[in-house]
């Protein structure tokens, strides 16, 4: 991209106009991802709890995040009288760019990326873990003890998940030899069973422990204590509306796609399919090959934004004492573990004994997760049931007087 602005603009306007085009392209996507998302967040919620989520608003309600936009941004914006107004104004600016940045090294495709850095993987982790700044921030500034507990809860909790999270990507970067998650991305081109995922049994579970560890740093349930309503009246942002509330959101929404990004560049073969033996861009030239990159990449970043979501209404939250015992009493030791066991895999074991276990790792778990996919289009037991009843608790009853027979 700087390449084509500087046949059409002298040196320094150059650089300014690639990168307003860099950061406007980005913004774009992250915002509407966002807008995607949330309307996915309720339709996995009512679809969980067995309801319909928005239909009245737009075809299948896809213009009700336009409508919440719409009304946050209505909304009066106020801040506490005992506020520090600065600090409580710059706190949601600064959480949103603490994910935005991250997306700066975020290859989409071969090559397609706003920064190329070497050091790629890290910097992700550290912009990223600065979004823990403009939570603080705002429970310092909002003058509220509500607050200031949701805020040190939640700083808490980030800055312990950072060291088994950073730990589990040292781990495929061990087999990938580099940081550029470029290069990274490109190591893995060909079939499944050449993922970092499959390549021994230690990234095969560090891929695991990274992605439950990335749902704490994202605040996502079951480690959403800091925004529990019933616990800490909404937590960090209880003094928050309107439109800065909805950038705490905005940023929740994209270090959710980034980590599922970096999870997909380091573990589930970047933008390939996986069913190509070859590159596409090298085999259909840097725009066309890249496309399918990106449909693809994206695609893979959204399953695990959609395994987030469908956690969250699955299961219960955690205490906070569970959530810290969590990260320090299992996720840390096994993280190390993890670690040294790659770097004596690396060392010790023979090439073709890793090849025959990334195939049966590659297979075993393709074939788990085909059966479990069947396994949800089959009729299950108890069926037959009336519409609306339990089929084990109301076994032998008689049926009620309005009920058709079939309903």
């Amino acid at each position: 991209m700087p390449e084509f602005w500087s046949q059409l603009l002298p040196h320094p306007w150059s650089v300014a106009a690639a990168g307003a085009v860099a950061a406007g392209l980005l913004f774009a996507f992250i915002g509407g991802s966002t807008f995607l998302a949330i309307w996915a967040e309720r339709k996995v919620s009512a679809r969980i709890q067995d309801r319909l989520g928005p239909t009245r608003v737009g075809p299948f309600g896809l213009l009700q995040s336009l409508a919440d936009g719409i009304k946050l941004i209505s909304k009066e914006d106020f801040a506490p009288d005992a506020a520090d107004r600065f600090l409580f104004k710059l706190a949601p600016y600064l959480a949103f760019c603490a994910s935005f940045v991250g997306f700066l090294a975020l290859p989409f495709g071969n090559g397609l990326v706003a920064e190329n850095l070497n050091v790629a993987a890290f910097f992700m982790l550290a912009v990223l873990s600065s979004e823990v700044f403009g939570v603080v921030l705002a429970g310092y500034a909002s003058a509220s003890k509500w607050s200031l507990f949701g805020g040190v809860r939640e700083a808490a909790q980030v800055v312990s998940y950072e060291v088994p999270r950073a730990l589990c990507v040292v781990v495929p970067v061990c087999v990938a030899g580099t940081l550029n998650l470029n290069t990274i991305g490109t190591q893995q081109v060909g079939w499944f069973w050449n993922w970092n995922i499959y390549h021994d049994p230690f990234t095969f579970v560090a891929f695991f422990i990274f992605f439950i560890c990335a749902t704490a740093s994202c605040k996502r349930a079951p480690f959403d204590l800091a925004e529990a309503e019933s616990e800490l009246v909404a937590g960090f942002h209880t003094e928050y509306s309107g439109i800065r509330w909805s950038y705490f959101f905005l940023a929740e929404y994209g270090s959710m796609f980034a980590v599922s990004g970096l999870a997909s560049l380091l573990f589930l073969g970047g933008w390939h399919t996986g069913l190509l033996p070859f590159e596409p861009t090298e085999r259909f030239g840097f725009w066309p090959g890249n496309l399918l990159n990106v449909a693809v990449f994206v695609a893979k970043c959204w399953v695990l934004v959609l395994l987030m979501m469908w956690v969250r209404w699955s299961l219960p939250r955690l205490r906070i004492d569970q959530v810290m015992m969590t990260c320090l009493q299992y996720f840390l030791p096994i993280s190390c573990v993890l670690l040294i066991g790659v770097c004596l895999w690396q060392l010790l074991v023979p090439a073709d004994a890793a090849r025959v276990v990334s195939y049966v790792l590659a297979f075993g778990w393709t074939g788990f997760l085909l059966v479990v996919f069947l396994s949800a289009f089959r009729t299950p037991a108890g069926s037959g049931a009336l519409r609306g009843e339990l089929p084990g608790a109301w076994a032998g009853q008689p049926a009620p007087l309005d009920a058709k027979p079939g309903a």
